[in-house]
C-alpha cells in the first residue's frame, strides 16, 4: 500500500500543476482581440489598426478627396499643383519655397486641408502668380447639357437625307473654349447608293449602338457591328461605305480646335 500511494503523489501534482498553468494562461488568451471582419463602404474587410491606412488597392486613384464637402480646397489644391508642374518644378522644390513641409503642400494639392490666407500668399509668391488665381477652378462655372431620350435637335448635315438623321446631344466650347466637342446619334433606316463622304478638322469617335455597317476612313474598310468603336482623325475621308443591317444607329463624338479670328 505504501509503494501505490507514493507512486500516486507525483501524479497528483503534475494535474495540479497543469490545472494551475491552465489559470494563468486563460486570462492572457482572452485579451486577445479577435480578427473578426469588419464592414466598410459596402466590402467585408479585416480591421485595420487605427492609425494605419488601408491597402492601395481598396483606393480609387481617380476620386477626389473631400470633393463633395470641401470643393473649395480641392479647387485651390488642383490649381497649386497645375502651376508647379507648369514651372516643371518638383513638390519638395515648392514646399522649400514656400516654407512649408512637403507634408503639409501634399495635404493641400490633394484638397484634404483647407490653408490659410498666409500661407496661399506664400505659396503664390513661390509660383509667381497672384493670390486670387489659386481661385480661378473653384470660380468658373462648367456647364452641363441634359437631353431626355428622343430629344436632341436635329441637324441638317451636308449630306442628309431620307432615311438619315443626326441628333446633336450637346455642345461644349462656349464661347472661349479652345476645343469644340460636338456628341451625335446618327441613325441609318433606309438604303442609299449614294454615300457622302465627310473630311473635317479634329478627331473623331464612332461607336455602333445597332445594326450593322462598313466603315470607311482614307483608304481603309471596317466592319463594325453593336459594341464596336472606331478613333481616327477626321481630317481623311471617312463615312458610311456599305450598310449591311438596317436600321444602324451609332454615337459619333466630333472634337476640334476653335478657328481664333
Amino acid at each position: 500500500m505504501k509503494s501505490t500511494t507514493s507512486r500516486a503523489k507525483p501524479a497528483a501534482k503534475a494535474r495540479i500543476a497543469e490545472s494551475k498553468l491552465d489559470a494563468l494562461s486563460a486570462p492572457a488568451r482572452a485579451e486577445e482581440p479577435a480578427d473578426e471582419p469588419k464592414v466598410s463602404a459596402g466590402r467585408i474587410s479585416r480591421h485595420v489598426p487605427t492609425g494605419k491606412s488601408p491597402p492601395a488597392d481598396d483606393q480609387d486613384p481617380h476620386a477626389l478627396q473631400g470633393a463633395r464637402d470641401n470643393m473649395l480646397e480641392v479647387a485651390i489644391g488642383r490649381e497649386v499643383r497645375a502651376f508647379r508642374n507648369k514651372l516643371g518644378i518638383t513638390a519638395s522644390d515648392l514646399a522649400r519655397a514656400a516654407d512649408l513641409s512637403l507634408g503639409m503642400l501634399s495635404k493641400i494639392e490633394n484638397g484634404v486641408t483647407s490653408a490659410s490666407l498666409t500661407t496661399l500668399q506664400r505659396l503664390s509668391k513661390a509660383l509667381g502668380v497672384p493670390v486670387t488665381s489659386l481661385f480661378r477652378r473653384f470660380e468658373e462655372r462648367r456647364d452641363a447639357v441634359f437631353v431626355s431620350a428622343g430629344q436632341g435637335l436635329l441637324i441638317e448635315r451636308r449630306g442628309t437625307r431620307a432615311g438619315h438623321q443626326y441628333q446633336l446631344l450637346g455642345h461644349t466650347g462656349g464661347l472661349s473654349g479652345s476645343v469644340i466637342v460636338e456628341p451625335y446619334v446618327i441613325t441609318l433606316t433606309e438604303e442609299s447608293d449614294v454615300f457622302p463622304l465627310f473630311q473635317h478638322s479634329g478627331h473623331e469617335l464612332i461607336y455602333v449602338l445597332e445594326g450593322e455597317v462598313v466603315y470607311r476612313h482614307a483608304d481603309k474598310l471596317y466592319p463594325m457591328k453593336p459594341g464596336d468603336s472606331l478613333f481616327f482623325d477626321a481630317d481623311a475621308p471617312h463615312g458610311p461605305e456599305e450598310l449591311v443591317k438596317l436600321p444602324i444607329r451609332f454615337l459619333s463624338v466630333i472634337s476640334y480646335s476653335r478657328e481664333l479670328p
